[in-house]
């Protein structure tokens, strides 16, 4: 690899994991291992499309169902005039807004791997409930699978994204004009970011359950008819 094929790029481009292998697709509900395989796929490839798009430079902004909005307080008339004043800028709220998503993008690229690898190993428990099930059935018992890892890995990044980006200026905002201290913006941009990533990946997967001939895939093809 050239050093200029960044990790986001292969991630973004969702080829930082390939769809995992089955030797046979699902032939009855009765055959598990085909339908724990046809999950995965279609977690695996549902995951692709959505950092896809969230790993663009405006991924999470320019998304209504993953876009990070800011905390209560920071979203009242006095805090933001008063964060206006300290970072010198009218379109403070933008700024803002602008600053955090990019913060959640980056807890996303260290959540990418995390969720690949998740979806390899995870262990199924009820494979043929999952697939008869809503349309983000997968994604939600991902979500479950994954747990409280997702923001241990993106807490950190988000952190140092957010410094980075202002430089500093966001903390020392914060500090003067609101209640609400960095750690505690930087939790909540991991929470809300994470729950945007779910969305994302939830909403690739409604799609490929709505039209799993879109993917040319013909275990998530024919573990899906098999279903209707």
């Amino acid at each position: 690899m050239n050093a200029l094929l960044s990790r986001r790029a292969l991630i973004g481009a969702g080829l930082a994991v390939p769809l995992v292998g089955l030797t046979g697709c699902a032939t009855r509900l009765g055959d598990l291992v085909g339908l724990e395989g046809a999950i995965r796929r279609i977690l695996t490839l549902s995951s692709q499309r959505a950092f896809a798009r969230l790993l663009t430079e405006e991924g999470f902004f320019q998304d209504d169902l993953a876009r990070v909005q800011l905390p209560p307080q920071l979203g009242s008339s006095n805090a933001l005039s008063a964060i206006a004043v300290a970072l010198g800028t009218r379109a403070v709220q933008d700024r803002l807004l602008r600053l955090v998503n990019a913060a959640a993008r980056e807890g996303a690229e260290a959540a990418a791997p995390l969720v690949y690898d998740s979806i390899r190993d995870m262990s199924i428990t009820d494979a043929a409930r999952i697939m008869r099930g809503g349309s983000t059935a997968a994604t939600d018992y991902l979500a479950s699978s994954v747990g409280e890892r997702i923001f241990d890995v993106m807490f950190p990044q988000v952190g140092n994204a957010l410094n980075v980006l202002e430089n500093g200026a966001v903390r020392r905002a914060l500090q003067v004009a609101t209640g609400i201290n960095f750690a505690s913006l930087q939790s909540d941009i991991t929470r809300k970011g994470a729950t945007g990533i779910y969305r994302a990946i939830g909403r690739e997967e409604a799609a490929i359950r709505a039209n799993p001939q879109s993917t040319g895939d013909p275990a998530i093809i024919a573990a899906l008819s098999i279903l209707r």
